[in-house]
């Protein structure tokens, strides 16, 4: 069985690279950011990578450019109209899925699932997407494209190889529940074999530009505390957080920078995605905070290879 797989809201394609690395072909993805649609390209040559607005595809569209129905379609609508990080997100959860227009994208995931009908589908997303009573309004949206039984899979990156915190929903017509690892990578064992920041052996590598102020006041945070705090719909989130070399690395997010656990300066796109596991021949491209962007906006590749292995072992033999 050729295993064809569609990727929606693929950005750079660290879920697509878990899927890659278990035998899946990476048939055709879809996003709407250029730079992300770059960088997949870059990495998945062999792909049909569609820089367009998801809304004005249909599934005739994507199998005339497959030239066939894909096996499985994985992707990861965004989540900022579900987050608790985002301080502006609509009070009725109802209306972060049916009001907000980036909310009604989670929608159209929905919509090409029901028009493509592939075996498998699996929809990333944050665990507030399943706030009061979206969780049954999904499932309801999925049974009327023909997906009677759904599944809301919670599963943690750092329980599957990924040096940072992760806990993410993956929601889908079968039951994902891969064996965990024996053991967590610490920051300090990711970072590690890195040449210093600028050089050439590694790509995305650059030193972040920075003041000498800001500089003064990195120098002053102590490990695990944080320079800035911003607030959030529910909480106030901590931003340049020293990182504490024996530990996994607090969530990766798009918006978010790290200090360096034993230099005074904040880590670099290959270090920040060295902590979300993505190897180091993985190439992200655009200005550096789209890189940073991309690599915070990812599934985790090693989380990724998980959920490819489990269902290639359980339901695509």
């Amino acid at each position: 069985m050729k295993l064809l797989l569609v990727d929606l809201f693929s950005g750079a394609g660290g879920f697509a690279r878990g899927f890659k690395d278990c035998g899946y072909s990476i048939g055709l993805a879809i996003d709407c950011d250029e730079s992300a649609g770059r960088s997949y390209k870059l990495n998945f040559p062999e792909a049909v990578v569609l820089v367009e607005d998801i809304k004005t595809v249909t599934g005739r569209d994507i199998e005339y450019l497959l030239g066939t129905k894909p096996t499985i379609v994985i992707g990861s609508p965004p989540c900022e109209p579900f987050t608790s990080a985002n301080p502006r997100r609509e009070k009725d959860p109802l209306d972060r899925l049916y009001k907000d227009p980036m909310g009604t994208l989670t929608l159209d995931f929905i919509r090409l699932v029901g028009e493509l009908k592939p075996k498998i589908f699996v929809m990333e997303n944050v665990p507030a997407i399943m706030d009061g009573p979206l969780k049954d309004a999904l499932a309801k949206e999925f049974r009327s494209v023909g997906y009677d039984r759904i599944f809301f899979n919670l599963l943690r990156a750092e329980d599957y190889g990924t040096p940072s915190h992760r806990l993410r929903v993956f929601i889908s017509n079968v039951p994902i529940k891969p064996p965990k690892t024996r053991r967590r990578i610490t920051v300090e064992e990711a970072l590690r074999g890195l040449p210093p920041p600028g050089s050439s052996e590694v790509p995305n590598h650059d030193p972040p530009p920075m003041s000498d102020r800001k500089m003064k006041r990195i120098a002053s945070v102590r490990m695990g505390r944080a320079l800035y705090y911003y607030e959030g719909a529910e909480r106030r989130l901590p931003n340049y957080i020293r990182l504490r070399p024996d530990r996994i690395a607090p969530t990766v997010l798009g918006s978010s920078r790290f200090i360096h656990p034993y230099e005074n300066r904040l880590l670099t796109v290959r270090e920040q995605a060295r902590l979300m596991g993505f190897p180091d021949d993985h190439v992200f491209v655009g200005g550096r905070d789209e890189q940073y962007n991309q690599v915070g906006e990812a599934v985790p590749p090693p989380l990724a290879r998980a959920i490819a292995r489990y269902i290639l072992e359980h339901y695509l033999r």
